[in-house]
């Protein structure tokens, strides 16, 4: 059950297989002993959803899944998140790729293997684009595409949850990004060390980042950065 809490273009997901419409519960019988790898059916996926389903129509409520999978929770979340932003800003595009940003960024995973982390990133992803070009085909813009890429490689990480470290040849502390909307069109981006939230949730009563009005325990940050317009987020790394 989900937690709540680079260059442009397709490059950043290259490798990742087309999905059929019926994915099966288990890959293979190896990655089942290796890794406890079993997928959530989506009629399971939908009835726990349902149990925070209030949470999972918030438009900037975060979830984490510490380990994800190819994002069957995940899609779900962002599914359900994706239809409140057409019902309230389908109208209008610029609201609308603020909104579904705002959406994609309260999305976070965490996956021990390579080729589930590439696969989730690119099913988000294709939820966020077939929703995004159905509504504004002729006036969808790369700008916002590369943006919504450039979150989900920041949010969903090639990690283990046990160790908290990035799962790559040489591992580093697992890293996550709070984006807070400021001003409209602005985004905050604060980075945080995936161990201090947990040692928070263990130590501490006073829940995180809650934009529900009340007493919060916000940690330290590792780095912070200037406020940057929504659509331009990936830049910050390419200076």
């Amino acid at each position: 059950m989900p937690r709540r809490s680079s260059s442009a273009g397709t490059e950043l997901f290259a490798g990742v297989q087309t999905f059929t419409k019926q994915e099966g519960q288990v890959v293979s019988r190896k990655r089942v002993a290796d890794h406890g790898e079993v997928y959530t059916a989506k009629r399971e996926v939908a009835a726990m959803l349902d149990l925070v389903k209030q949470e999972t129509t918030r438009i900037e409520s975060r979830f984490l899944e510490p380990a994800c999978g190819k994002g069957s929770f995940l899609t779900a979340i962002l599914e359900r998140k994706l239809c409140v932003v057409e019902s309230r800003y389908g109208n209008s595009q610029l609201d609308y790729e603020r909104n579904a940003i705002l959406a994609v960024s309260s999305i976070y995973g965490i996956d021990i293997l390579e080729d589930n982390v590439a696969a989730c990133r690119q099913r988000l992803f294709d939820v966020f684009e077939q929703q995004y070009n159905s509504l504004f085909k002729a006036t969808a813009t790369d700008d916002c595409r590369i943006a919504v890429k450039y979150l989900l490689v920041r949010n969903i990480i090639w990690g283990d949850a046990l160790t908290l470290k990035t799962a790559s040849n040489t591992p580093q502390p697992i890293v996550f990004s709070e984006w807070s909307p400021v001003n409209g069109s602005m985004l905050k981006r604060r980075d945080f060390t995936f161990h201090e939230l947990l040692d928070h949730a263990a130590m501490k009563e006073l829940p995180l980042f809650s934009d529900l009005g009340e007493d919060v325990f916000i940690p330290t940050p590792v780095k912070e950065y200037p406020l940057t317009h929504f659509l331009k987020i990936a830049d910050v790394d390419r200076q």
